[in-house]
């Protein structure tokens, strides 16, 4: 069984052979109070969903499998409806207000930090950073050293670029508004992410000024402040350029939701799964799949989903926290959410499975069939334009074509209960609370208001009429 999912870390990230830094001493520190202007949204930048949930959400998903001593996330523009989304006892929330850039916006978190350690620094608008990365660049930062993730791009232009001595040591970070003309030729670039020793931190930060374009205290300025008290600063780059890629307009997002979604059909691919197309696929939580697993073309899935082997899914199919057992398909369109599918069912197309639904091996639901909270049993099959909702069906049950089970009165819901080997015939009505005893038969078009006999054909129509002489109704012809 294929399940993929942010790789957990260990207790301690490996140095070299010998040494260790303990994570429990590591802070990290969030920034995500940016505004956001180019999105052309009210909602807070770090809210837009990436692959289904919220930018800020992926980074804290990624500092929690570091297991910090403290995650700490520094908030502003959108005010309360930040932390709000994503209510965490575990995490520290802290208000910048004003916003006056990232320098002034870590020193808000400062009274959470401890005074030993170290703190890592990342963005809630930068949601691709992987645990990998991110454990590299924390052992760079052995004995005190300060570590900065850059990345060397073709095009530097909006970034911050890195100043090195002629040894090749970094001994500043200029932003492209205060940078020179040789100094905009650099191509290796500041990815904001950053590991700080805590023991010059807050010494550092007092220190900063807003002598710049932007008037902003910039955090980047420690750097050139470190290389003055003489203390190491190395880099380290992250295993993919996209990693420390940041959202300020919807086409940046668009663009890291395809690579994340590629990604993720890449794993898919490695582990054996069919994809018709890999770049149509879109997974917005977490797909677990077995052996054999084939996926057409368009199909989504959202939440928690797992397929085990030989699980057939059709075009443009939705999946949403759901479980299909073994060797079941389901055919083009079908929407399942929040249910369980068992063994070998042949689902859709056009089927419409809703939240608290069970079926069990060898069901068939068909086209335009709709099923909400209900189970269904062994072997029991409705196969065209039916609603099954609130029921608890029997095995071997047979629901014809248009069958209704009306289980809500205006104010209440009330279930309708089909026993084992049942045959309802076609544009039939279940008024419940009703229960259709073992081996009923209901003839078609019948509207069912009482329990059923067993083994009993039952019947609910008004009688045949033939009138003789009747004319059929004609136009009236046009003046």
């Amino acid at each position: 069984m294929l399940h993929t999912e942010v790789r957990k870390s260990s207790a301690a990230v490996k140095i070299s052979n010998s040494s260790f830094i303990d994570v429990s001493k590591l802070n990290i520190v969030i920034l995500a109070a940016g505004l956001g202007k180019r999105m052309h949204s009210m909602l807070p930048k770090v809210l837009h969903p990436l692959a289904g949930k919220p930018l800020l959400a992926h980074v804290l998903d990624t500092a929690r499998a570091l297991s910090p001593r403290q995650i700490c996330v520094v908030y502003g523009h959108g005010g309360e409806a930040v932390p709000k989304a994503l209510e965490d006892a575990a995490v520290v929330w802290v208000r910048q207000e004003p916003q006056l850039g990232t320098g002034h916006a870590l020193m808000q978190a400062l009274p959470h930090l401890s005074q030993e350690g170290m703190t890592l620094v990342l963005y809630g608008d930068v949601p691709l950073t992987g645990v990998e990365t991110l454990e590299k660049l924390i052992s760079t930062a052995a004995n005190e050293t300060f570590a900065l993730l850059t990345v060397e791009l073709t095009d530097p232009s909006g970034y911050g670029r890195i100043v090195r001595s002629n040894m090749g040591a970094v001994v500043a970070i200029v932003e492209e508004k205060d940078a020179t003309e040789s100094q905009r030729g650099i191509h290796e670039i500041n990815t904001g992410i950053m590991v700080i020793p805590n023991r010059y931190l807050q010494g550092w930060l007092h220190k900063l000024e807003n002598n710049n374009a932007q008037k902003e205290y910039y955090l980047t300025d420690v750097v050139a402040m470190a290389v003055r008290d003489g203390i190491r600063v190395e880099s380290a780059h992250p295993l993919h350029d996209w990693e420390t890629t940041g959202v300020n307009s919807k086409v940046q997002l668009a663009d890291l939701e395809r690579i994340y979604q590629g990604e993720y059909a890449k794993k898919l691919l490695e582990h054996g799964v069919t994809l018709a197309d890999p770049c149509r696929i879109d997974i917005r939580g977490s797909l677990s799949c077995g052996r054999d697993v084939t996926i057409d073309v368009g199909c989504i899935f959202e939440g928690d989903v797992r397929l085990d082997d030989g699980v057939r899914v059709g075009a443009y199919t939705i999946l949403k926290n759901v479980k299909v057992a073994a060797g079941s398909a389901i055919a083009p369109f079908s929407l399942i959410e929040a249910s369980e599918i068992g063994k070998d069912c042949r689902i859709g197309p056009y089927a419409r499975i809703r939240p608290g639904s069970r079926l069990a091996d060898e069901v068939h639901i068909g086209n335009f069939v709709e099923v909400k909270n209900s189970v269904i049993a062994h072997g029991s099959k409705a196969n065209h334009l039916s609603y099954i909702g609130d029921a608890v069906i029997g095995k071997s049950v047979n629901i014809g074509a248009g069958t209704i089970t009306c289980n809500y009165d205006g104010a209440n819901k009330h279930q309708t209960i089909i026993e084992d080997n049942v045959f309802v015939g076609s544009d039939t009505q279940l008024v419940a609370p009703v229960k259709v005893t073992q081996g009923s038969t209901i003839g078609a078009g019948s509207t069912i208001t009482r329990d059923t006999p067993p083994e009993t054909l039952t019947l609910s129509r008004a009688r045949q009429m033939s009138v003789e002489g009747w004319k059929r109704p004609v136009k009236k012809p046009r003046n």
